[in-house]
């Protein structure tokens, strides 16, 4: 076991956790799960809220049903705190605000209009990409939440279905992504907000839809679409990346998803990128996983793969909803069977506390 990650992890516990009768190996799983819930608010009752005070759970993930339209800024304000209330570490509450069709935090509720990547790219003038980032990362934080997924720096292809049709690429220009993606990044520091860059190793170029089913880039994918990435980890512009579904085998010639692909995170990431943030998944219910994967051999294999944080929206149509006690002790099963270590729990344990100390 690594000598430098076990007095860290202890001494992470020990800053936010009771002394007395804690399970630190649950504390560290919890932790590692994002989850979604249903409603506009919470009680005492609430499942999501009984889950994130036993510390099943260290991630909430809102979406646009969230949202009550009524008093929506304040109301949405309320279910942060309440959420937050509920938790002896503080969450990740996030949301995925990019702007244009993927818009949780719409004018109607009283948000201000949000132009889409493509909008910003197509423009390229720096004072607009500025002004753009600032507006969304405010509505973030105006809402309440801390994290974005955002931004999307997968080079534009105008037949993509998921990204190039529905306007989420800044460009087809690799320099003109990375520009823009780091007026992104800047604008959420200085609000306060966590960025998260997606969709690791590149899904602008697939020609279909990671939600409904199995997704191969491998004939259409370039090398360039890695460069976003490679600049703003050596700019230390990323404090966490999304990865995808896709499958990629000319990175992974077994054909694995990247989500669950221990070539594309353990190896390419992490020690060919040198990347030592925080790395999430995308939906883990969405069909190109939960169709060809069961719960346990997905969580396995991504936690495996260098996963920190596996989220679970239940918000996907078609799949079977998971609570965070189902997913929590999936993973406390794994470990005790001795097919995921502890310390691989305790690694990605120190890279998410490291990030939520930002949070402070």
């Amino acid at each position: 076991m690594h000598m430098k990650l076990v007095p860290l992890c202890a001494f992470l516990l020990y800053i936010y956790l009771p002394v007395q009768a804690t399970d630190s190996l649950s504390i560290k799983i919890g932790q590692m799960i994002m989850v979604g819930m249903p409603g506009t608010s919470v009680d005492a009752s609430s499942t999501v809220i009984q889950e994130i005070k036993q510390q099943r759970v260290g991630s909430v993930l809102l979406f646009e049903n969230n949202i009550n339209p009524t008093n929506s800024i304040s109301n949405l304000n309320r279910l942060c705190k309440d959420l937050n209330k509920a938790a002896k570490i503080p969450l990740f509450l996030a949301i995925d605000q990019e702007g244009g069709k993927v818009n949780r935090l719409k004018t109607k509720y009283g948000f201000e209009a949000m132009p889409s990547a493509q909008q910003i790219g197509s423009k390229d003038d720096d004072s607009f990409s500025v002004a753009a980032s600032q507006t969304i990362a405010r509505a973030v934080h105006q809402a309440g939440m801390n994290l974005n997924f955002a931004p999307v720096v997968d080079v534009e292809s105008a037949s993509c279905p998921v990204l190039g049709q529905k306007q989420r690429c800044y460009s087809p220009s690799v320099e003109t992504i990375i520009k823009i993606a780091g007026f992104m990044y800047e604008e959420h520091r200085k609000a306060g907000v966590i960025s998260c860059v997606k969709h690791f190793p590149g899904h602008g170029s697939s020609t279909k839809d990671s939600h409904l089913g199995l997704t191969d880039v491998s004939k259409t994918w370039q090398e360039e679409e890695l460069l976003p990435y490679k600049q703003l980890i050596a700019d230390s512009s990323v404090d966490m990346i999304m990865v995808a579904h896709v499958v990629n085998k000319k990175l992974d010639p077994s054909g694995t998803p990247a989500s669950l692909s221990k070539k594309m995170i353990g190896q390419l990431l992490r020690k060919e990128m040198n990347f030592n943030g925080v790395v999430i998944t995308d939906d883990m219910q969405m069909h190109a996983i939960s169709n060809f994967y069961g719960l346990e051999q997905s969580i396995k294999m991504a936690i495996l793969a260098g996963v920190d944080i596996l989220i679970f929206s239940n918000n996907i149509k078609g799949s079977k909803d998971y609570t965070a006690a189902n997913i929590h002790n999936t993973i406390k099963r794994l470990v005790q069977r001795g097919e995921i270590s502890e310390e691989r729990i305790n690694e990605s344990f120190e890279r998410i506390m490291k990030l939520k100390q930002k949070l402070q």
